[in-house]
């Protein structure tokens, strides 16, 4: 996996222990990049310790309330998240950062690490080690399926893309970056981040968006087809 101007390419290559940032509804995945607009003070110090050592922090969702709503303070987490490197950094002059996140692969969340007064917090992590050789052309994702549903979507939607683009775009980026993207709440992002493998991945982003297309236009939907 190459992330930036780094490699990873086995479980060595990885640190043992990442900051964390828990973000409700927001998923990050292998080979895709997540824009970040950073505002709040520990998590600023977060970015600023992570640019002076590895470039690498974590994202994670808070485990989902009834609400879905973000807990304030430290809530608990999922015990799957991503591990992910600073590939892009800017400061707007008002106190803000924009970054850019390049995923690596997802994490499972082992236990809290204390850090005294550090006001981020941090968690020890064994990584999804298939993630780093998963091959960007997977041939078993059926990716017919997955832009037949993207392209209903869009139309039901009255959007438009670049297909000439998306043409060019690799299964596992395909896949990833339509499956951070889609508008899905924070119990469905997390199924797709802990998906066994792309093609199951795939499989669910059709599923759920047939779904959320069912739903909204129900026998027009068909029409879509």
């Amino acid at each position: 996996m190459q992330v930036g101007n780094a490699r990873y390419l086995t479980e060595a290559d990885l640190p043992e222990s990442i900051p964390i940032f828990p973000l409700s509804g927001v998923l990050l995945l292998s080979g895709a990049h997540l824009p970040l607009n950073v505002f709040e003070p520990r998590y600023l110090a977060m970015i600023d310790d992570a640019l002076k050592h590895n470039r690498l922090i974590g994202v994670a969702q808070p485990v989902f309330t009834e609400t879905d709503e973000s807990p304030a303070g430290n809530p608990e987490l999922c015990k799957v998240g991503t591990i992910g490197r600073i590939t892009t950094f800017g400061e707007t002059g008002d106190g803000r950062y924009v970054i850019d996140i390049s995923g690596i692969c997802r994490v499972r969340l082992l236990n809290e690490l204390s850090q005294g007064h550090c006001p981020y917090r941090r968690f020890a992590i064994k990584p999804f080690v298939s993630d780093l050789i998963e091959p960007d052309d997977d041939p078993t994702v059926d990716r017919d399926a997955l832009l037949s549903a993207f392209r209903n979507y869009l139309d039901a939607n009255k959007l438009e893309v670049d297909w000439e683009a998306v043409g060019k775009t690799s299964n596992r980026t395909l896949v990833n970056s339509l499956s951070m993207m889609a508008p899905f709440g924070p119990r469905e992002k997390q199924a797709l981040l802990e998906a066994p493998d792309l093609k199951t991945r795939a499989e669910t982003l059709v599923a759920m968006t047939e779904i959320v297309l069912a739903k909204a236009f129900g026998d027009a939907a068909r029409t879509l087809q």
